[in-house]
């Protein structure tokens, strides 16, 4: 399938995104316990819906023509709602920095699904890549502990977050394969829209029981950081990128999201991780300079 447009742009959103998402480890780390997370996502889904809708209707409207095969939208945001709901159940016991970590391993299962969707093919080279970024991936998660990985002990948050991430990497290709050139931000509406409906009739029960006025300061920063900043503008800052750039490529930048972690970790005062899990951070960037370094697109 032909790349749409040039493929600067591509890769400056998916540098925003890398470190906009790092943000929702840390700061959804103190507001997971809080909430029953298909409350939490229905919420995030019906105001950074609300937020892409303004967006939509200031720049390229909601013309009558992306209404077409709705269904899409459904395959998307199930998709979608399926990966935050995961999230912040994993969350709730994983460490933000391995579960960073899970989501560096989104670029495999992402390549895989976009030679089964879109038939697109990969280097031996970019195979490399992924391979190394893998290792560094399961380095972080199991803390550089050999007998941890050798017994395949890995925690309930991380084991539960994988699944999310499954979906997150067939989302993807999905987006290229369902979008019929409808605009980034009209696409991405379309989206947030479907994924609020099925995760409001999925989390219903936790809605309407969640005692709202209760919940601390510290979840309501989240909330809205999750809302503008990890929805809103990082779907966009996605769509935009997945018009432009192979999948491999895309989720390339997921290997940035650990060292974006340890940074939030760093700047909120929050726990940092070992010097144990440094070399796999080191290895999940080397894979990133692979997968980025120039090859046509």
């Amino acid at each position: 399938m032909t790349v749409r447009g040039g493929t600067g742009g591509g890769h400056l959103a998916m540098l925003a995104f890398s470190a906009l998402v790092a943000g929702s480890f840390s700061l959804g780390s103190l507001a997971a316990p809080l909430i029953d997370p298909a409350a939490l996502s229905a919420v995030r889904f019906f105001l950074a819906g609300g937020v892409i809708g303004a967006v939509a209707l200031a720049t390229e409207g909601l013309p009558r023509s992306a209404a077409r095969a709705p269904w899409r939208y459904g395959v998307l945001g199930g998709l979608l709602a399926i990966y935050f709901v995961a999230m912040f159940e994993g969350l709730k016991s994983a460490p933000p920095v391995p579960a960073a970590a899970v989501f560096t391993l989104t670029p495999v299962m992402a390549a895989g699904f976009g030679w089964l969707l879109l038939g697109q093919r990969m280097s031996s080279r970019i195979a490399l890549a992924l391979a190394i970024g893998a290792a560094g991936a399961l380095w972080v998660i199991f803390r550089g502990d050999f007998a941890a990985l050798a017994a395949l002990r890995i925690g309930q948050g991380e084991a539960i977050y994988f699944w999310g991430c499954l979906a997150h990497a067939a989302y993807t290709p999905m987006v290229r394969k369902l979008n019929r050139g409808e605009p980034a931000v009209i696409f991405t509406f379309g989206t947030l829209a479907a994924g609020c409906l099925l995760l409001m009739l999925w989390g219903l029960r936790s809605l309407l029981s969640t005692d709202w006025a209760a919940l601390p300061p510290v979840f309501w920063i989240t909330l809205g950081y999750l809302v503008v900043f990890a929805t809103a503008a990082s779907f966009l800052c996605i769509q935009y990128a997945t018009l432009r750039l192979p999948s491999s490529k895309v989720m390339a930048y997921t290997y940035l999201v650990p060292s974006w972690v340890i940074l939030w970790q760093i700047a909120l005062g929050l726990e940092r991780p070992g010097l144990a899990v440094l070399p796999g951070v080191g290895l999940t960037a080397l894979a990133l300079v692979l997968l980025l370094k120039d090859e046509g697109v």
